[in-house]
């Protein structure tokens, strides 16, 4: 799991998670989220089966809802803090499903990794307005020292720019979501394509 990783945002997308997913897998993100915090069960199971289609050369996550991962075959689901627990989510997906957890400190980091997680969202690395119970910004320290002390791949989140992303980056993140940054724009691809620029010109 490297460069940009995708999460839907239909509350501020400007065209649409059908049309934002598009857009996305045309820059060659290896990962999408899906995130529909403001839909019946229903309308995300469907909007879920579209994506997951849509999803053929990319991961396909679901957020939160692992009953919906499990309906729509999604390749796996992202927990946080407040959502099924770890052990009871693998027992019902599967070895072979990924599950990516929510963490905010070094401490959960170390504790989400003995717990078997395949990828860690570390987050808000800076302070958001698209998840407003994410909690106080973090800052890269915190960053830096779960990427120094574990192993696990690291997805970077939490009011992320193309300005302040190079910082991210340097400080080991695998990955980083910029959700506000990118589903607010006319051009959703391109935007992207800046943030994958990023990661060859840091990383090589």
């Amino acid at each position: 799991m490297r460069g940009f990783y995708f999460i839907t945002d239909s509350r501020h997308s400007r065209a649409g998670n059908y049309s934002d997913v598009k857009s996305a897998l045309r820059s060659n993100v290896g990962a999408v989220q899906y995130r529909a915090k403001d839909l019946s069960t229903r309308e995300m199971f469907e909007e879920a089966l579209v994506l997951r289609s849509l999803c053929r050369k990319a991961l396909f996550l679901v957020n939160d809802r692992l009953d919906i991962a499990l309906a729509a075959s999604a390749d796996g689901v992202h927990l946080g803090a407040s959502d099924l627990p770890y052990k009871e989510a693998r027992r019902l997906l599967g070895k072979n499903k990924v599950i990516g957890l929510t963490v905010h400190s070094l401490k959960e980091a170390k504790a989400a990794e003995r717990l078997g997680a395949d990828y860690l969202g570390v987050g808000p690395i800076f302070s958001t307005g698209t998840k407003p119970d994410a909690g106080e910004q973090l800052g890269v320290e915190v960053l830096f020292q779960i990427k120094k002390n574990l192993s696990l791949p690291v997805v970077a989140i939490g009011g992320i720019t193309l300005k302040n992303a190079p910082r991210v980056i340097a400080c080991g993140a695998d990955s980083l979501a910029a959700i506000s940054a990118v589903v607010t724009k006319t051009d959703v691809a391109a935007e992207i394509k800046k943030f994958q620029g990023l990661f060859r010109k840091t990383r090589g």
